[in-house]
């Protein structure tokens, strides 16, 4: 088999999509890399491992090359206690290593297998910012923790790292699952926190104003929550969160997904312009058959095509969506895909990230995965590396959650970071991706990454012709 035909990708018919996917499950045999394949047109410049197997999570890399710090999240999942996060001093990749460990205080005494989730930096008046979301359960300490934050302007100076607040929500108990940061069209600094909601509760997902935050704001800067549809099937909230500013409308717009594990559950997307009154816009459900919830959704920088995962599902593929009709209000909900794509349909991936016209993705026992995307409906890969080589026998089918966890993308040099649940902190470098800014590729200079200094409104002109 070539590599050409073991890369994914099979469309599905609009008008028949459940007799496509029947047809489709010889192409997504198909897919599959060969254990034995472990690397293609990456190069691992940096591995540090980071100690017991199953205590690592999300990951997060600083963006300006004169600020060379990693964040790895750590996890009590399989038995151990670990419950904090690492900082990784990255200025020398060759020498890459720990500079900074935190753990919450009584680290046995708390409870769940999870602890310390996502991160996720801001700069806010001049001050650099981590925040680390945090999920405990009622049985110990902490369990209505949401996000501890700390000022870490000081680096790498880890003395002068402070703790300045915690964000906790008594009325929706176990944390923050994920986080996402980011500079408002209005030029506040937000952090979107997914929940666990209550069946009391109507909203999946709260939004704080990180500067009202700081300033001891007495409701911990809460600018207001967004809703999570009815049927919305479990009792519980969204999974995910990204944000974006859609320039052709002016409005800064949330994709979530969530809940999980219930066909009812799907991806939505928001206009968030106004925080405390979101506007659904558009709706991508499971299609018939498909006993699943929302996970992962991420869109491109037009804001016209989107990535969803469904983490429930350990053999489920990535799914390409175009959001046009829904956003055009020629359609109420989306609900079949233009392309599925997977590196193994016995696997299953993770997060995403987008850098237009490729998506990373950190696919849990598949590893790095890198896919060229310009064209949705049919995308290939371009890259990969396993972290996580094992004997296909060693898979669990019920448990999906081995391997590369998280990814981030530096942009200024492309450095690829990533996050694996056994073998901790890796950096890539791709074949001729040295970099990434939007309009070197015709579109606009939207990703995960904020201009913190002058947000989405003020950035384009100032960014042509060059990097940020």
């Amino acid at each position: 088999m070539t590599l050409d035909a073991a890369d994914a990708r099979f469309r599905l018919s609009s008008c028949l999509p459940l007799l496509a996917l029947i047809l489709g499950a010889t192409a997504l045999e198909a897919q599959g890399a060969s254990s034995s394949a472990l690397s293609s047109h990456i190069d691992v410049v940096a591995h540090v491992p980071l100690g017991a197997p199953s205590s690592v999570s999300d990951i997060e890399v600083e963006q300006d090359l004169d600020r060379p710090y990693a964040y790895v999240g750590r996890i009590a999942y399989r038995g151990n206690t670990t419950r904090g996060f690492d900082i990784i001093d990255i200025s020398d990749l060759e020498h890459a290593h720990v500079l900074y460990r935190w753990r919450i205080e009584n680290e046995a005494l708390h409870e769940g297998n999870l602890g310390g989730m996502d991160g996720k930096y801001f700069k806010l008046k001049g001050r650099y910012y981590y925040v680390q979301s945090f999920q405990f359960g009622q049985g110990g300490p902490d369990h209505d923790l949401g996000a501890i934050v700390f000022d870490v302007t000081g680096l790498p100076d880890t003395s002068r790292i402070r703790e300045v607040g915690r964000i906790r929500t008594p009325e929706v108990p176990g944390g923050f699952h994920n986080i996402f940061m980011y500079k408002h069209s209005s030029g506040r600094v937000l952090l979107f926190a997914t929940q666990e909601s209550l069946p009391d509760t109507p909203y999946g997902l709260t939004i704080f104003d990180m500067e009202h935050f700081l300033a001891g704001d007495s409701d911990q800067g809460l600018v207001g929550h967004i809703p999570l549809p009815e049927p919305r099937g479990a009792p519980r909230g969204y999974h995910d969160a990204y944000v974006a500013f859609h320039r052709p409308s002016g409005q800064d717009r949330f994709y979530g997904g969530g809940p999980e594990m219930t066909y009812l559950g799907g991806n939505f997307v928001y206009d968030v312009t106004d925080p405390t009154n979101p506007k659904l816009l558009a709706t991508v459900r499971a299609f018939p058959g498909q006993q699943a919830g929302g996970h992962t959704f991420v869109a491109t920088p037009d804001g016209r095509y989107a990535i969803t995962e469904m983490h429930s599902l350990a053999h489920a593929p990535l799914r390409f969506y175009d959001l046009k009709p829904a956003l055009d209000g020629d359609q109420a909900e989306i609900r079949v895909p233009i392309a599925e794509w997977t590196a193994n349909w016995k696997r299953s991936a993770h997060n995403v990230e987008i850098r237009w016209p490729y998506a990373f993705i950190s696919g849990y026992t598949s590893g790095l995965q890198v896919l060229d995307i310009r064209d949705p409906g049919n995308p290939r890969r371009v890259a990969y590396y396993d972290t996580y080589p094992v004997d296909e026998k060693g898979y669990d089918a019920l448990d999906t959650a081995f391997g590369m966890f998280g990814v981030d993308v530096r942009n200024a040099d492309g450095l690829i970071v990533g996050s694996d649940l056994y073998s901790g902190f890796w950096a890539f470098r791709m074949e001729g991706f040295d970099g990434w800014n939007g309009h070197d590729w015709g579109v606009e200079n939207v990703s995960s990454v904020q201009d913190w200094d002058r947000g989405p409104t003020q950035a384009r002109e100032a960014e042509r012709g060059g990097r940020r």
